[in-house]
């Protein structure tokens, strides 16, 4: 498999804070990956960095082989990545159908092909019965699925996927985890920012770990749960011999 996302020594400082600090990593194609880390730790101002919503200090992204740090966000979209965010913004007074369609318009310029890929987007995540009403009346759950069917009308191939699960309830989040399931079977590369790790267990192919800005560690999920270095960001030092015992940092 190709690469679809480079990241090399990506770093970004608001004033005196290091957000992001020379972070690397590499999302193969048709990969999901999981991008965790505690509260602060740099994960949105990555997907910020990556999808041109904040500029990096310095360092590199590279998708399908185009640099595209310190583009435009629409730009980037339009070279093949989306996103959604971690606070749900629908067009509140518009239908489901309108609020997609504004992604659909990224390719479509005409008002019948627009329709028909947002009507597409909007099937694909579960959406169809909910097509006319207003997305202010949305559960929590359908206004996260509004957020997917916004970015995948933008026919992305890469999607970063920003706390999709937030605020659900255990039925909804099996709900969620099915459908970034079908989401990878599609062909679509994944990059996914969580904090229920049942969740991210069942969907990512790899974890890439930050705290305080930094990676520190990368692999199977398997052997991120296990690592010292994680256990020690997430749960505190003190948790470490007994939560993996003989596992080095």
């Amino acid at each position: 498999m190709a690469d679809a996302l480079v990241v090399r020594n990506l770093s970004k400082r608001f004033g005196g804070l290091r957000a992001v600090q020379d972070i690397s990593f590499t999302v193969r194609e048709n990969e999901t990956v999981a991008l965790l880390g505690p509260n602060g730790a740099g994960k949105t101002t990555s997907f910020n960095l990556i999808t041109g919503f904040q500029t990096p200090d310095s360092g590199s992204v590279v998708a399908f082989g185009r640099e595209i740090a310190r583009l435009r966000p629409h730009v980037v979209c339009s070279h093949g990545v989306a996103r959604t965010f971690q606070v749900a913004k629908p067009f509140g007074a518009m239908t489901v159908l309108s609020n997609v369609m504004t992604g659909a318009f990224l390719h479509h310029k005409g008002m019948a092909a627009a329709r028909e890929k947002a009507m597409e987007a909007i099937d694909f995540v579960g959406l169809g019965p909910r097509q006319s009403m207003p997305a202010r009346d949305l559960t929590t759950i359908d206004q996260r699925r509004l957020e997917m069917a916004r970015a995948l009308a933008t026919e992305p191939r890469l999607l970063l996927l920003d706390e999709v699960m937030a605020g659900l309830n255990p039925s909804e989040i099996d709900q969620a985890v099915a459908l970034v399931r079908k989401l990878a079977s599609k062909g679509l590369t994944i990059v996914i920012v969580e904090h229920v790790m049942r969740a991210i267990m069942a969907v990512a192919d790899r974890m890439v770990v930050l705290d305080h800005g930094q990676k520190i560690a990368e692999g199977s999920p398997k052997e991120v749960v296990a690592n010292a270095d994680v256990i020690r960001a997430y749960l505190g030092s003190e948790h470490v011999a007994e939560s993996a015992p003989g596992v080095a940092s």
